[in-house]
């Protein structure tokens, strides 16, 4: 690093200490890096970007507990967001370039890759190398709501139950999700909504539903 050059000042954000701290070990072995603070959960990742002189770059986990780490995403303004996950769907990857983040890193990544990425977004450019295909299936926040309790194992008179709304309509929104997402059976739709987390995509807005759309956890 040139003499009189700023440091790349970095924050890490990851629910597994061994993990945060092998990855800061790493980032501040750097001549251009330093750790300026680490943490583990949703409230210290808000505190990090919100403080009077936030990082240029936060690394922060998709899961941090029982929380998701995606819902930070929007709420800064001067720090560089690198999601680091070990769900490298492209779900997740679609989530963070809609919502803000700088980029998007696997955590089966090499090191090497890990700190180009920091360089990268620290200069300002985006870091999203995963091919944008097998996107999951558009579908409104209520046909969402459906899913998710099939994927709890509710039958239909207890989803419309839940929902307040007649099996009848709970009948139709499944029809509905069978042939946008070409699954043939509850147990498909219930596995592929889990394994390709579809619960952790913003829903498409319709004019029926009654909720506001939220992340999965």
């Amino acid at each position: 690093m040139a003499s009189g050059e700023r440091l790349i000042r970095v924050a890490i954000v990851d629910d597994h200490p061994a993990f945060r701290d092998g990855v800061a070990a790493v980032l501040g072995g750097q001549s251009d890096m330093e750790v300026m603070a680490l943490g583990g959960s949703l409230a210290e990742a808000r505190a990090i970007v919100d403080a009077d002189d936030p990082p240029d770059v936060l690394i922060l986990d998709v899961r941090l507990g029982e929380e998701n780490g995606l819902t930070l995403l929007g709420s800064h303004s001067q720090t560089a967001v690198i999601v680091f996950s070990a769900f490298d769907y492209p779900q997740y990857h679609q989530i963070a370039l809609r919502s803000g983040a700088a980029g998007f890193v696997a955590k089966s990544v090499e090191t090497r890759e890990l700190i180009e990425a920091v360089r990268a977004v620290a200069a300002g450019r985006l870091v999203f190398d995963r091919r944008q295909d097998a996107l999951p299936p558009e579908l409104t926040s209520r046909e969402l709501d459906v899913v998710r309790l099939v994927a709890d194992g509710l039958t239909n008179d207890e989803i419309g139950a839940a929902l307040g709304v007649t099996t009848r309509t709970v009948e139709a929104h499944l029809g509905r999700i069978f042939e946008r997402t070409g699954a043939h059976s509850r147990t498909e739709l219930a596995s592929r909504a889990i394994r390709e987390a579809w619960l952790d995509v913003p829903a498409r807005r319709s004019a029926s539903d009654s909720r506001p759309t939220t992340f999965g956890a």
